[in-house]
């Protein structure tokens, strides 16, 4: 299975419009990576979760985890 990083670095700014835009750009982000994560473990069959230690019913709790 592939793994994708970004790392991704917030530029927070003194103005607090820049800062709420941050903000909202970092929880998108976060919300995108987390549906990539969900995704690409639906996918796997219940063998390769099994490998892993989660099973079918894990996956949204442990995509709203990370």
């Amino acid at each position: 299975m592939a793994v994708i990083d970004f790392n991704r670095t917030a530029h927070a700014t003194k103005a607090p419009m820049g800062l709420g835009i941050t903000r909202m750009i970092a929880a998108f982000s976060a919300w995108r990576d987390a549906r990539t994560t969900q995704k690409a473990l639906a996918a796997l069959s219940d063998r390769e979760l099994e490998d892993i230690g989660l099973s079918r019913g894990d996956i949204s709790s442990f995509t709203r985890s990370i």
